[in-house]
């Protein structure tokens, strides 16, 4: 998988974080940190066995996105302090 597909899907994912958390950080900052949460999404999906981000379909989106909500809940933790 290429990079732009990894960015694609990390913009993705960003946004769909965003409307999930209704987070206070910026639009920049959402979609850097989506980018970060398809990566994370899919290592710890690939941990625990699950699907991995493979390509552009709708399960590596939903994985990317559960990882850029998690991104969002730790930088939403460390941010606060």
């Amino acid at each position: 998988m290429g990079i732009i597909t990894w960015l694609l899907i990390g913009l993705i994912a960003g946004i769909i974080a965003k409307v999930i958390m209704r987070d206070r950080f910026g639009w920049i900052l959402t979609i850097i940190l989506g980018i970060v949460g398809a990566f994370v999404g899919g290592w710890v999906s690939g941990m625990l066995g699950g699907p991995t981000v493979t390509g552009l379909n709708l399960m590596s989106i939903l994985v990317a996105a559960v990882g850029a909500i998690i991104v969002l809940v730790v930088y939403g933790f460390f941010a606060r302090r």
